[in-house]
């Protein structure tokens, strides 16, 4: 049981990164929001104003999720500001 628990946490992001990732999320938030085209969109987790809900996200999850999830907010606000 201990040897799944060590393999769980090696794979999870250190809290160094998930403190950039964290910033770096609410700086995609708040341009979405800035922008009426997509701010009315902004629903769910990932859209969240609040640093921890990414932050602790971040902490149980990959390097490649965390990676998936920017990508994910990336596209999207590509989409509605037409960039």
């Amino acid at each position: 049981m201990s040897f799944l628990s060590g393999w769980t946490a090696a794979r999870a992001a250190a809290p160094a990164f998930c403190k950039q990732y964290a910033q770096a999320a609410l700086n995609q938030v708040r341009g979405g929001l800035a922008n009426p085209r997509c701010a009315g969109s902004l629903q769910g987790a990932r859209w969240s104003t609040d640093f921890a809900v990414h932050y602790e996200w971040c902490l149980g999850a990959s390097f490649g999720a965390a990676g998936t999830e920017r990508d994910a907010r990336t596209q999207f606000l590509r989409s509605c500001t037409g960039r």
